[in-house]
């Protein structure tokens, strides 16, 4: 059970191409969006859809492999954990942002699309 602590698994489909820039320390740093949408009916009977969207992090080979290979509107399927951190802005104020730093990802679909 140990390795079922913050683990997120998502499927959903790419907002935009994957980003990739080096950090200082020589790292590579990957960054995308993924949209994963469900639907319901309410009690009117009216068909309802909702869409949530993810930060996705991905490091160093991963994320190289995210950038060379994923494009907007991609469906995949990933495996990450969740990340919560803040930070400044420049005019001093305090923001909040969570993330999912990927460790995993499967390409769903036919490679035509």
């Amino acid at each position: 059970m140990q390795n079922l602590r913050n683990r997120v698994q998502l499927i959903g489909r790419l907002g935009q191409n994957p980003e990739t820039r080096t950090i200082n320390s020589g790292k590579t740093l990957t960054t995308f969006s993924i949209a994963t949408s469900e639907s319901y009916r309410n009690s009117e009977g009216e068909k309802i859809e909702e869409t949530q969207w993810h930060n996705i992090v991905a490091w160093g080979k991963v994320g190289e492999i995210a950038a060379e290979y994923l494009t907007k509107g991609q469906e995949i399927v990933l495996e990450g954990k969740l990340i919560h951190r803040s930070y400044e802005t420049k005019e001093g104020d305090k923001r909040y942002i969570t993330e999912i730093n990927m460790n995993e990802m499967l390409m769903l679909g036919s490679k035509n699309q």
